[in-house]
């Protein structure tokens, strides 16, 4: 299916790795010129070769934190005016709210909320004055499901989600969107060293830590960083301009609702 976005230019954060890397893929394989993010310069630049020898696309890579103005700034200094955002960024770890003092908690909001609204800030005039333009924000599952120990990550990412509501619709008329993505357990290099933090914790075996998780996902399997970005891929083509203001829930039938 040609997605219709051949030649846009995007900004993906955080894609050296995991989901992220996910997006830049299926996006660069629809034909657009992709700015990478990440904070290891080494691994960053291995991806970007990867992703060039695979899709023949631009790739270029910001090595940056995302979240301090220096970062920012590279990002936006790479690609101006970007037709194409993608906000991630990791979420802070495990914890028993009890131990987050106020500075932990403002750094988990800046990280999970603050930089992607600074990002749009950047991103969305010259998108309005295009007449195209498409924000995709990769939350959490716990979002709608929220977890114990990651209360931070939870509430700071539903900020962000009720923050953007009323953005979304007040730039719908000029086919600018703003949509969310909330994954659930996916094959990824932090989704692996969670379950090692918590085979240590109760005393299992990875591997019994690992089979405990995939026996939570109705589809019995965890997701792959390339189906996630092929869905980012669709919210971002030209087919999807109908779609705004959305949570899109991508967890393997993991969250028992049916809204």
């Amino acid at each position: 299916m040609d997605l219709g976005i051949a030649g846009r230019k995007a900004i993906v954060c955080a894609s050296s790795q995991g989901l992220g890397r996910g997006c830049a893929h299926r996006l660069a394989e629809a034909g657009c010129e992709v700015v990478i993010n990440g904070r290891d310069r080494a691994k960053l630049e291995a991806t970007a070769a990867e992703l060039r020898q695979a899709t023949g696309a631009k790739i270029i890579a910001v090595a940056a934190d995302v979240a301090s103005p220096d970062g920012q700034k590279a990002l936006f200094a790479a690609c101006p005016e970007p037709d194409i955002l993608v906000n991630n960024n990791a979420g802070p770890p495990f914890r028993d709210f009890r131990d987050l003092d106020r500075q932990k908690m403002i750094d988990g909001v800046v990280a999970n909320m603050i930089v992607a609204i600074e990002l749009i800030q950047k991103a969305i005039d010259p998108m309005v004055q295009k007449k195209f333009g498409r924000i995709v924000n990769i939350t959490s599952g716990s979002v709608k499901m929220p977890l114990f120990g990651l209360d931070l990550s939870s509430g700071a990412r539903a900020g962000l989600t009720a923050f953007l509501a009323g953005v979304a619709r007040s730039v719908a008329a000029a086919n600018v969107t703003i949509n969310f993505m909330l994954p659930g357990i996916f094959d990824t290099d932090r989704f692996r060293s969670n379950v090692v933090a918590t085979s240590k914790k109760r005393g299992v075996s990875y591997d019994d830590a690992l089979a405990q998780n995939i026996e939570s996902v109705p589809a019995r399997r965890l997701g792959t960083p390339d189906e996630f970005g092929a869905t980012c891929a669709f919210l971002c083509s030209a087919q999807a301009g109908y779609i705004t203001g959305q949570n899109f829930l991508i967890d393997g039938g993991r969250f028992p609702g049916a809204f």
